[in-house]
């Protein structure tokens, strides 16, 4: 395996075998080889069950690489074999180098143990001696921040403090491999932002990272790559922001096109030419392309406020199920559909379509995102935990989401949906239907994506004591 591979996996598969009965597995123990000893042919007592089948991909040294899909898709699988807990029925997996894991909410901890007990244990069974958990025990009892809990027994805390000590322990010893899986989802908003900055550190020092999540901001902000897995199989191993978008497709989709969407994605990842959209899909880019193009026609802006090349390349467009959005378009108070826009100023992104079926209760949505696909904000109305009543077929709806557009310098992209109170939830939703920039401001002073820039910035110099002797070298 090359130097510069972490994570090779070839074929990888694990299949269990299912048995309706406890004693169909003494049957199974006894009778085929019984059966076996008198010529006849063995007979089966159990189904099988892929939890994974065929599964290849690479890891590079310092790569982040998600792992996505629904639940019961192989995730777990995949990551406890990787991590040496689980073997595999077939196919070959090599890793390089020491491998932290962060599985399950507790794992290889003992609850009747304190805290700094666990530390210890745990470091051990990762390969360090004692002497090298002493010289990084303060750095990992800060980070925990458990307090005095860290003398008390395991048993006695909560899912938070759980977690705090456990990625401690499994970060801060510098792994070559850290796996995460969705642990992370019980800390508090504070210790999420502190693990990943130590995410941030650990890849720059060219630590590989396995994460699993199902927050796809998180993914898209951190992971270079994705895995999709679908069933037990991978259905696409692209750029985070495409896997993404494909796995939510497939998330919204009604069942009956489940098994389209999976044969479009997987040619799509076969493809290497493949970048049209979430894996390729190109049929969904061109029809939300048509309804920004009608936009355009309909508009006939000056070339100061609309540039027609600004037609983004990841829309997609999820299925219609009881509603049809029709046309989503940036317009300028005058009312001009708009797409090069000026920091600071009001636009509307207004969205129009039809409901196709009787609704109890839908809301709308919008969403921007930066170019790397995590969403810098979105409105919904009305607001959270109420809905619009009644919506009835044939219906004709329109509406408006005002933005003071305090977004710094650069190229965003817009979409929207229609949700509802029941199923299917998703009525209709077009990811990335506008693409749109935001035009320079004469003396730039904010960095980042929005500028939140109240007033001048001001200097007070008089309580400083300035050295002006030129500095020594």
């Amino acid at each position: 395996m090359s130097s510069e591979i972490a994570i090779k996996v070839e074929n990888l598969s694990k299949r269990y075998q299912i048995y309706d009965q406890p004693r169909d597995r003494l049957k199974q123990f006894v009778l085929p080889r019984v059966r076996r000893m008198i010529g006849a042919a063995p007979a089966q007592y159990f189904h099988e069950f892929w939890a994974l089948r065929d599964v290849s991909f690479e890891v590079r040294r310092g790569e982040t690489v998600g792992i996505i899909g629904r639940n019961g898709s192989g995730k777990s699988t995949l990551l406890q074999m990787i991590c040496g807990t689980l073997n595999p029925t077939h196919g070959t997996l090599e890793t390089k180098g020491r491998i932290a894991a962060l599985l399950e909410l507790g794992s290889g901890f003992n609850p009747d143990f304190t805290g700094r007990e666990n530390v210890f244990l745990n470091a051990a069974v990762l390969g360090l001696s004692h002497q090298e958990v002493e010289a990084r025990f303060d750095d990992i009892v800060a980070f925990a921040d458990i307090g005095h809990f860290l003398d008390q027994p395991v048993k006695t805390y909560s899912s938070g403090m759980v977690v705090r000590l456990a990625f401690a322990v499994q970060a801060m010893i510098d792994p070559d491999i850290f796996v995460v899986d969705e642990a992370l989802a019980v800390g508090d908003e504070k210790f999420q932002r502190k693990c990943f900055a130590r995410l941030e550190e650990l890849k720059s020092r060219g630590t590989s990272i396995l994460f699993v999540s199902h927050s796809a901001a998180s993914v898209i902000e951190l992971c270079e790559r994705s895995l999709l897995l679908d069933s037990g199989s991978r259905i696409m191993y692209a750029p985070a922001a495409q896997a993404v978008r494909a796995y939510q497709k497939l998330l919204y989709a009604p069942k009956a096109d489940h098994e389209s969407l999976v044969r479009e994605f997987r040619a799509a990842d076969s493809s290497a030419g493949a970048v049209n959209g979430a894996g390729g899909t190109a049929g969904a880019a061109g029809a939300a392309a048509d309804i920004v193009l009608a936009a355009q026609g309909a508009a006939k802006n000056a070339e100061s406020t609309f540039d027609p090349g600004l037609v983004p390349e990841t829309t997609t467009v999820y299925p219609a199920q009881g509603a049809e959005i029709q046309s989503i378009a940036f317009r300028s108070e005058d009312g001009r559909v708009v797409n090069v826009l000026q920091s600071g100023e009001t636009y509307y992104l207004e969205m129009q379509g039809v409901f196709t079926r009787d609704f109890a209760g839908v809301f709308f949505g919008s969403h921007i995102r930066n170019i790397q696909g995590a969403e810098i904000t979105g409105q919904r109305y009305p607001e959270e935990g109420s809905y619009v009543p009644d919506a009835r077929a044939g219906t004709q709806f329109k509406v408006r989401f005002a933005f003071n557009m305090n977004l710094i310098q650069g190229a965003y992209f817009a979409g929207g949906g229609v949700w509802s109170a029941e199923e299917p939830a998703c009525a209709h939703r077009i990811v990335d239907a506008v693409m749109f920039r935001i035009t320079p401001t004469e003396r730039k002073k904010s960095f980042g994506y929005v500028d939140l820039a109240a007033s001048e910035p001001t200097l007070d110099l008089s309580g400083c004591a300035i050295n002006a002797a030129t500095p020594t070298m």
